[in-house]
């Protein structure tokens, strides 16, 4: 299975590529278009992240983007509450990333991520295509971004073989993530995306499963120039296996729930967001989300992202 794994990451992206480009031959400019119908749709999110989820948006080519985002503790529950000052005291997840554009189609990215399950001290190699852009006049009537990553947790392995946070050989360490994000600007005010997300880990406890699917739907709602409102969701396709895993452990199982406001600052955005999930990574937020919004297991978090250019000024 990991083999397969590995050969189809390697395979995807050149096919993907492939087919956006005959697609993209199918909308060339004919006597009939004008040059709006073939002009990309500008800012369908206004950052590279949603909340938890990823949206279409890249660096652009020459550019560096710092993202800094914090997770904190329970705001209710018996872990919430004043004791805790509503979960400020507490950190569940800190990530600190890079994101490079090669080109404005192609970025590359790397992370430092705390964990919030068993595993922790993670690094994350990231990689985004986007195929398809959606223009006006709906030529194009939506965008295909492609999004993949790896990921290897470097904590000390555990000396119990039955949990996931054990690892006999090097390979056991990774995970990776494999993701289209669909995505449509409706209007000016209101931009929709959907994530079909496939997430493996070559190592899992005794009776997980290695494979787990998942589709994700984030929105944007804009309310002034410089506000809006934000969203996402995941729902997880788990199989039998999974579930007995869950439940064999003691363990509930909820899909991953978000919302926030997203500020432009000028150069910043900056997001206060409102989420169950305690991890920032894909890897760790789909498949093993344990706390819920309905037990006051929900906590602020936020996200600030800032732009550099390496581009050389004309004189």
């Amino acid at each position: 299975m990991n083999q397969i794994f590995r050969i189809a990451l390697v395979v995807m992206l050149p096919v993907f590529s492939l087919t956006a480009q005959e697609n993209m031959e199918s909308y060339l400019p004919s006597e009939t278009t004008t040059e709006k119908d073939t002009i990309p749709v500008y800012a369908t999110f206004k950052s590279s992240r949603i909340i938890n989820a990823r949206s279409n948006e890249l660096v652009h080519k020459g550019e560096l983007e710092l993202i800094v985002s914090h997770r904190f503790g329970d705001a209710g529950g018996h872990n919430g509450g004043f004791k805790t000052f509503y979960g400020t005291d507490n950190a569940s997840d800190i990530k600190v990333a890079f994101d490079y554009g090669l080109t404005d189609r192609l970025a590359i990215g790397v992370s430092r991520t705390k964990g919030a399950t068993a595993i922790r001290q993670l690094f994350e190699s990231n990689v985004k295509y986007k195929l398809l852009e959606q223009t006006e006049k709906d030529r194009i009537p939506l965008g295909i971004t492609f999004f993949g990553n790896a990921v290897i947790s470097t904590m000390s392995s555990n000396i119990n073989p039955k949990v996931p946070d054990h690892f006999d050989s090097f390979s056991d360490r990774w995970s990776f993530v494999a993701q289209m994000i669909l995505t449509r600007k409706f209007s000016s005010n209101f931009s929709l995306a959907l994530l079909p997300t496939y997430t493996h880990y070559n190592r899992v406890g005794y009776g997980d499963s290695n494979d787990i699917f998942a589709m994700g739907i984030g929105a944007r709602a804009k309310l002034t120039k410089r506000m809006a409102l934000i969203a996402d969701y995941f729902y997880t396709f788990d199989s039998e296996n999974r579930k007995a895993y869950f439940e064999k452990n003691g363990l509930p199982f909820y899909n991953p729930l978000s919302a926030g406001l997203e500020i432009e600052t000028g150069g910043h955005v900056f997001q206060l967001t409102f989420m169950n999930n305690t991890a920032l990574l894909e890897n760790q937020f789909i498949p093993y989300t344990t706390t819920s919004w309905r037990k006051g297991q929900f906590r602020w978090g936020f996200s600030i992202s800032r732009p550099f250019s390496f581009k050389k000024k004309n004189k």
